[in-house]
């Protein structure tokens, strides 16, 4: 589990589903005991006895379930209705919609190399990888400088154009089967450039965050991102 700083304050982690229920019961553990919860289809807000709050948030939402519950009645004893579990109907409802194997498909791309596959859960059903030269940066200068940005441009088109042909290819079969989303990463610039493809459109109209940022793609760096993919992004606030 990575943390990193949020704007506004607090910290951000991401959860993978097989992991969600234990945090979820430390989350309680460490706050005073359970949060009580604030829902809607892309969010849910625990806040704990002293003040902490983890904002999850719901990936391939809608969360169904998001009706906020009425705030739990306070036990009459420190051990009367005692709940060691993850946390209340919202919490569970979360812990159900990320357990789901959902059908995904990816697109990675760099200049020079693109991944694509469709995954069914943490499972890779069908992926194409591949890559094309493309000459780096010269420092020369005058005319060989051109003629050498003029092939390096050439060969970025081409580039661009085989991972378009290879996600059309692989990608677009499984979406008119219906697939849950398609998450992007690599290179931003590359992506936006597969942007203008009209083939494509049809994916781009399910995706879903977060960005991918990876490194060069190769299947083993594919085959990893249902971990982030699939996580839940949490805020998490600490007590004042």
């Amino acid at each position: 589990m990575s943390a990193r700083p949020a704007a506004g304050g607090g910290r951000w982690v991401s959860i993978p589903p097989s992991r969600l229920p234990r945090w979820l019961a430390n989350f309680a553990a460490r706050h005073g005991g359970p949060p009580s919860e604030e829902g809607g289809p892309d969010l849910v807000v625990l806040t704990a006895p002293d003040g902490a709050v983890a904002e999850c948030h719901v990936p391939f939402g809608p969360l169904e379930c998001a009706a906020s519950p009425p705030p739990p009645e306070k036990p009459a004893t420190p051990d009367a209705g005692r709940d060691d579990g993850p946390g209340g109907p919202l919490a569970a409802a979360l812990i159900s919609h990320v357990s789901r194997d959902r059908r995904v498909a990816v697109l990675l791309v760099r200049l020079g190399g693109y991944a694509a596959g469709v995954f069914e859960g943490d499972r890779l059903l069908v992926s194409k990888v591949g890559s094309r030269l493309v000459h780096g940066r010269s420092a020369a200068g005058g005319w060989s400088q051109q003629r050498f940005a003029r092939r390096r441009e050439k060969q970025a088109d081409e580039a661009l154009g085989a991972a378009a042909d290879v996600a059309a290819r692989v990608l677009l079969p499984p979406a008119g089967e219906g697939l849950a989303g398609f998450v992007v990463g690599g290179d931003r610039k590359a992506i936006d450039e597969l942007r203008g493809d009209r083939r494509l459109a049809p994916l781009f109209a399910l995706e879903t965050g977060p960005f991918l940022t990876v490194p060069d793609p190769r299947l083993a760096v594919l085959e990893k991102t249902p971990e982030e993919f699939r996580a839940v992004r949490i805020r998490v606030v600490d007590p004042a």
